[in-house]
């Protein structure tokens, strides 16, 4: 059953607009439905996205694909600008190296380990696994922010996931790139890494890229954040709109920025929204006018957040192909998943241990679900190979994409399922 919209529509605007009210409608149901059950509204809009795309025919996949492309980018980067305005710098400051750890070591051991799941289960070289391995490294705090808010848990522990979540998204975008590199060395992001690689060897020169990335995005967005903030206290921007427009333009300019220098745009995005959420800390500045001007910027932030959210997981779901969800492929991307929440996430979060108390680090491992980050890069490979010609980078992006699904839809459910037993046996 196939409706094929852009034929019945015959306009690509109509057809754009179609898209956005069946997105839109869906999104307000599931955002209901999750008040309702308290159940996380992520698997719930990616079942609407699989029921209007391969399912019914409503949206067709090549529009949902092209339409992903670009909410993927742009939506991503928003919502880790808003995420940026949650995270408190006391609190990140008190736990640091926690946090530096997980987000360095623990997502580089996630990556290792889901990939060796990977590629031993579907049978595919281990690159192809690292780079799957890559994708899902990074947990949600898209997820885990509202369900905190529901189940209240130590201040600390919370920072540390939370926190974690921020950072490790921006970065797991980073380390998707570099992955990408050994499948497909004519992915645009290869040139950098083979021009270190002419003076060392190919993986010091990964190393030395990443390395790259994260430091250029923090200079990147340390001068764009200040930059702005000195525009709305000399301007005097600290009324609505202006300083949401400002913000916005700025998130904007941070991201280009950030791709000009070969950089992470989505890391310069995240680090505008601690510095601009956390002035009074950085620019030592306590006035009541700028502090509520950010106070209704980051509510606006939320918003859009919000909207990213639901376009992301609903086109991701309408992007599936029927072909590629198979039996087979539920139960393995479900064992993979299975392997990253009781394996990978404990192995890799063993790097905290000698910090906290063992009831504490294993709450800590049982909480990472996967989420937007993961989501919008799924596609990323299977595009790269329509785009390419590469019938291979084809078949394994088919994979991935499914297998990601999968994995964020399982490690949703449970993670979020059993918050209320985990905190009663491990935290109270």
């Amino acid at each position: 059953m196939d409706f094929n919209i852009s034929l019945v529509l015959h306009s690509t605007v109509n057809v754009v607009a179609f898209v956005v009210v069946v997105v839109l409608t869906l999104g307000i149901t599931a955002l209901l439905i999750s008040r309702k059950t308290n159940i996380s509204y992520i698997p719930i809009l990616i079942i609407f996205g699989i029921l209007i795309g391969p399912v019914t025919g409503i949206i067709n996949r090549k529009i949902a694909l092209d339409m992903f492309e670009y909410v993927r980018v742009f939506g991503l980067f928003i919502i880790l600008f808003a995420e940026g305005y949650h995270l408190w710098r006391s609190l990140l400051f008190k736990n640091i190296t926690t946090i530096a750890l997980l987000d360095t070591v623990g997502m580089v051991i996630t990556a290792v380990l889901a990939g060796f799941a990977f590629s031993i289960v579907f049978h595919l070289p281990f690159a192809v696994g690292f780079l799957f391995g890559a994708i899902v490294s990074a947990t949600d705090p898209a997820t885990l922010i509202p369900l905190f808010k529901q189940h209240k848990v130590d201040r600390n522990i919370e920072t540390v996931i939370v926190t974690e979540s921020i950072f490790n998204d921006p970065l797991g975008i980073v380390l998707t790139s570099i992955a990408l590199i050994f499948v497909m060395p004519s992915a645009p992001d290869a040139h950098p890494i083979k021009v270190i690689a002419n003076y060392v060897t190919l993986y010091p020169a990964a190393i030395l890229y990443f390395l790259y990335q994260v430091g250029m995005s923090i200079v990147i967005g340390f001068f764009v954040a200040y930059l702005g903030y000195e525009g709305i206290k000399k301007l005097k921007l600290r009324k609505s709109p202006y300083v949401e427009i400002l913000a916005l333009a700025l998130a904007f300019g941070g991201f280009v920025l950030g791709e000009v220098a070969n950089a992470s745009g989505f890391l310069v995005a995240t680090v505008i929204g601690i510095l601009l959420g956390n002035h009074d800390d950085f620019f030592h500045d306590t006035s009541p006018e700028i502090t509520m001007a950010i106070r209704w910027h980051t509510h606006f932030n939320d918003i859009l957040s919000t909207l990213s959210t639901i376009f992301i997981f609903v086109l991701l779901g309408a992007s599936l192909s029927l072909y590629m969800i198979t039996p087979i492929v539920l139960l393995y991307g479900t064992l993979v998943a299975l392997f990253i929440i009781f394996v990978a996430r404990p192995v890799a979060t063993l790097v905290i241990l000698p910090k906290l108390s063992f009831k504490k680090y294993l709450f800590i491992s049982l909480e990472g679900p996967r989420g937007v980050v993961p989501s919008a890069l799924a596609s990323l490979p299977l595009m790269l190979g329509i785009s390419y010609h590469n019938t291979q980078m084809i078949y394994w992006g088919e994979i991935i994409l499914s297998a990601t699904i999968v994995t964020v839809f399982v490690t949703v459910i449970v993670e979020t399922m059993w918050v209320p037993y985990l905190k009663k046996k491990l935290l109270s």
